[in-house]
């Protein structure tokens, strides 16, 4: 049966490795539906309350804090896939350094998505504390780097696949990370646009029309409340096909566990925030008609 199965990273550091991994999957959605212990950024921040007197010390405005999260991963996959592709300076480190994999360039395109998103696309208020920023940071970084890793030891990157010769489940995988990749972004042009309509309340002073939240509609948000994370998760199903590892196919449930619990905290906090008629109380969390 061992045998059916995707690759693992080896070694003592590989069961280490794959141990947290399963605690992670096993924890993170408990984590993330309770208010006193979940990730606290975006709406969920409480640094404006909490941190108040201090707020010049230890927060920063959300923006920024959002490009903390995902610039940090889109550096370390460029510099890795640009040092991998080097023969010369890979062949003269003293360490391994993963040679390019579909997977890796997957994981570049999702967090080049990301960092340019929060620069043109999404729109910002309040602040977040500064440590909450620097370890989901350095967690994505991690992500990428074990995605790199993994991709080169399973599914390197072929001399010929840029003429087009993909196997069937790099082509499954590429399809369903365009899928995610499109899906996550629709949506959350969606919210962008919903953001905007919020502050054209030109009479409310600006702190209280950043603070207006309108109900999200259009897509699937008219069957659950988080389908941008959905596809994200789609999107990370992709990159764990053609990784054909099975460390990556345990952070993208990782990232599944994560997910559910903010999505469930999510439609939490639509229902508080909404009228019946503007957020059905039935409306399901992640997934429409099921969860």
């Amino acid at each position: 049966m061992m045998d059916s199965l995707p690759p693992m990273f080896p070694g003592r550091v590989g069961q280490v490795i794959t141990i947290l991994q399963v605690i992670s999957v096993f924890t993170n959605y408990k984590t993330e539906t309770n208010p006193a212990t979940r990730a606290q950024y975006s709406k969920f921040s409480q640094a404006g309350s909490q941190m108040k007197k201090t707020a010049s010390k230890f927060t920063w405005p959300s923006k920024l804090a959002m490009f903390v999260i995902y610039a940090p991963s889109l550096i370390v996959s460029v510099v890795l896939l640009a040092l991998g592709s080097n023969p010369d300076v890979y062949n003269e480190l003293s360490f391994s350094i993963p040679k390019p994999s579909i997977a890796a360039c997957l994981c570049t395109i999702h967090f080049a998505k990301r960092v340019a998103e929060v620069l043109f696309l999404h729109q910002y208020s309040g602040k977040t504390d500064i440590g909450t920023p620097c370890m989901i940071a350095i967690f994505y970084s991690l992500i990428t780097t074990l995605v790199a890793y993994a991709g080169s030891m399973s599914a390197p990157l072929a001399p010929d696949v840029f003429r087009g010769n993909y196997n069937a489940r790099d082509m499954i995988g590429i399809c369903v990370f365009v899928v995610g990749i499109l899906g996550n972004f629709y949506h959350h042009y969606l919210l962008a646009k919903l953001r905007s309509s919020s502050k054209q309340n030109k009479s409310a002073p600006n702190d209280i029309a950043a603070k207006r939240y309108i109900a999200p509609n259009g897509g699937m948000f008219n069957y659950c409340a988080a389908p941008h994370y959905l596809f994200e998760l789609i999107g990370w199903a992709g990159v764990a096909i053609v990784s054909d590892h099975l460390n990556v196919y345990l952070a993208m449930a990782g990232m599944t566990s994560y997910l559910a619990g903010r999505s469930v905290a999510q439609n939490d906090f639509n229902r508080t925030k909404f009228k019946e008629k503007d957020w059905p109380r039935d409306r399901k969390n992640l997934v429409p008609f099921v969860f």
